[in-house]
């Protein structure tokens, strides 16, 4: 196993000791213990004022001016990406996973109506897939699936019926067996169209369809998901998703820097740069990147299967960033810590997109990471993070959706509140 490097910035010298105030990283995950750490109450926030912290940041994804939710007559709701106009694959079961673990379930229900309704195809080549973008009022503009939307609404649906059952008018676990065992009969012989987790690799695609079977994505990588699949999918494929998570965690391994902590938003099956645009390697952190600390830091909370790797993870990557400015780091880097060439806009919308910026989800996620941390600074990037505010950059950049969910999954996290939801006892 190669270990990461724990970096020396100037005048900082990281130990392998918790700061004052923080635990150590626990040493079994929540699947075992049924426990999950208050990051924030170790910090000496009260419970009230975490509380109401994190109701005050869900009611301004969900429900205040800047929200990102929006309900559709008596039974519907859809999460939008404002700034690109759309209903996404991504946002959607992102509001799913949201709903289930604060336990809104009109909220869950209406956002699955209306993507079983606009977004899921009922028949033909990509029968229980989804498209991937869609205009808010079901108009279909992206028609391919984007694997991870289908990994969150498997897991999602999985912990809806195990908090809430499957008696009423929706059948979580029947809609999640759906869209496991319609993915698992493609092999490519309808339209070029596979399953979404590559079977000879046992990991995720970037899309079951077109190029994008030939490689993944890092952040689309949360191995703690497919221990609930063997656990509560129910479909007689236990195994294989348990060599999924373990296959999942080993390619994690060969994809980030090791000096760094830094992935490519893209890259082969193999953790290899992969080629793209006239043969130019991906090699660039972006905005997809920045869900990986809090991938890992999930997977830590949860299974914790491969604690000592992502112990030196946690620690490069938050002392790379330190080493940055805690409060000046970019949301773009080469994997190896350099400024990328080219600095992608941030948006249809984002005129002024093509700027970089110190973005308040990467800071979110940034934060999360500290469940695996066991550095003398990750406090300082939990205190970041409840201090932290989504509002418009100081270019007049703003991103109430992608910013938004990452900032309040981060909350959720770090107050113990993203947990695996087991059946009813």
């Amino acid at each position: 196993m190669k270990r990461f490097f724990l970096t020396v910035a100037a005048g900082l010298c990281l130990v392998a000791c918790a700061p004052k105030g923080i635990q150590k990283p626990w040493d079994k995950g929540g699947l075992e213990t049924h426990k999950y750490r208050n990051v924030f109450a170790e910090m000496g926030y009260s419970q009230a004022e975490i509380d109401q912290k994190l109701d005050e940041i869900y009611k301004e994804v969900f429900e205040g001016p800047n929200k990102v939710y929006f309900e559709v007559g008596d039974s519907l709701g859809y999460v939008s990406d404002i700034k690109n106009y759309d209903a996404r694959t991504e946002g959607m079961s992102y509001g799913l996973m949201v709903a289930v673990q604060l336990d809104k379930k009109d909220v869950f229900d209406r956002i699955w109506r209306w993507a079983k309704k606009y977004m899921q195809y009922q028949d033909g080549p990509m029968k229980g897939y989804f498209a991937w973008s869609l205009a808010t009022d079901g108009t279909i503009k992206g028609r391919g699936p984007a694997s991870d939307g289908e990994l969150y609404f498997v897991t999602s649906l999985i912990f809806a019926s195990n908090r809430w059952g499957n008696d009423g008018d929706i059948n979580y676990l029947a809609e999640a067996q759906n869209i496991l065992n319609c993915s698992w009969e493609k092999d490519g012989s309808e339209d070029g169209i596979m399953p979404f987790i590559n079977k000879e690799h046992h990991l995720i695609t970037f899309t079951p369809d077109g190029f994008g079977v030939n490689y993944t994505d890092p952040s689309y990588h949360l191995p703690a998901f497919y221990e609930v699949w063997a656990r509560w999918a129910n479909d007689g494929r236990a195994d294989f998703y348990r060599e999924c998570a373990k296959a999942s965690r080993e390619y994690l391994h060969k994809s980030i820097n090791s000096e760094t902590g830094l992935n490519p938003d893209y890259n082969n099956y193999d953790g290899s740069f992969m080629k793209r645009f006239g043969g130019r390697e991906e090699k660039t952190f972006r905005y997809d990147s920045w869900r990986v600390p809090m991938n890992i830091a999930l997977d830590y909370s949860w299974a914790c299967a491969d604690k000592e790797w992502q112990n030196n993870y946690a620690n490069t990557i938050q002392s790379f960033l330190y080493s940055q400015g805690i409060d000046d780091f970019v949301d773009q880097y080469n994997v190896d810590g350099t400024t990328p060439d080219f600095i992608w806009s941030a948006g249809q919308s984002a005129y002024q997109g093509n700027g970089l910026r110190h973005s308040v989800g990467f800071v979110a996620t940034a934060a999360a990471v500290t469940l695996a941390a066991d550095n003398d600074i990750c406090g300082e990037f939990v205190e970041r993070l409840w201090n932290s505010k989504n509002e418009p950059y100081e270019d007049g950049y703003f991103d109430a959706y992608y910013d938004g969910l990452l900032r309040l999954f981060a909350f959720m996290h770090l107050s113990g509140n993203y947990r695996v939801i087991e059946p009813a006892k």
